[in-house]
């Protein structure tokens, strides 16, 4: 039953944050980070996002720890819901224009809050590719075991690509995030069914 929780909140976070974004005035979803949407009026939305989302998947990655294939996905899967949960927790600076009145740009000094974020930010994005890089020699299923070393190379990739556009303050930020979130909790959501279903 944990494992389907974790499976549910990997679809419910993206889905949140994709009709959420797509319908809040002045966010543009190409250019803005997820982590935005946690700023502005509506910013408990995003928040309560990171928060519920990252709970239930720490709950299903401490299922894979107990029944599952491997000790260390588990962990580190749980380390990945922890990261979404400090990212909801502690929130970013307002930047890239948003929320209006912000800045256009990426400020030079940022609060302890945004550091903490980012800190987070990374651990959730290093974590999900080393996940499946780990899924890549312990599910037992051949077709697993391939399709997450694919998903890892594709996730470890679209990070670099992720980073890169952010140093360049690139007008494709959001874009860019969004084609690794996607593949990657979409992935992950995928894993735990597999576990719940015993197919991996």
């Amino acid at each position: 039953m944990v494992l389907w929780a974790g499976a549910a909140a990997a679809v419910l976070f993206v889905l949140v944050f994709l009709v959420d974004g797509g319908s809040r005035p002045h966010y543009a979803s190409a250019r803005h980070p997820v982590s935005a949407l946690a700023l502005g009026s509506r910013g408990w939305i995003q928040t309560a996002n990171f928060v519920a989302c990252g709970s239930a998947i720490t709950a299903g990655a401490v299922a894979v720890i107990v029944e599952g294939p491997s000790v260390l996905l588990g962990v580190v899967l749980s380390i990945f819901g922890l990261g979404l949960v400090a990212s909801g927790v502690f929130r970013m600076d307002p930047m890239l224009g948003y929320p209006p009145g912000a800045p256009a740009g990426i400020p030079e000094q940022h609060s302890t809050a945004h550091r903490v974020h980012d800190i987070a930010g990374a651990v959730v994005f290093l974590s999900l590719p080393l996940a499946a890089a780990i899924s890549a020699f312990a599910l037992s299923a051949t077709s697993w075991r391939v399709a997450s070393g694919c998903v890892a190379v594709g996730l470890f990739l679209g990070l670099g690509q992720f980073g890169r556009a952010w140093e360049r303050v690139s007008p494709r930020i959001g874009l860019i995030q969004r084609a690794v979130i996607i593949p990657g909790w979409g992935w992950l959501a995928a894993l735990f069914t597999a576990l719940a279903l015993g197919l991996s």
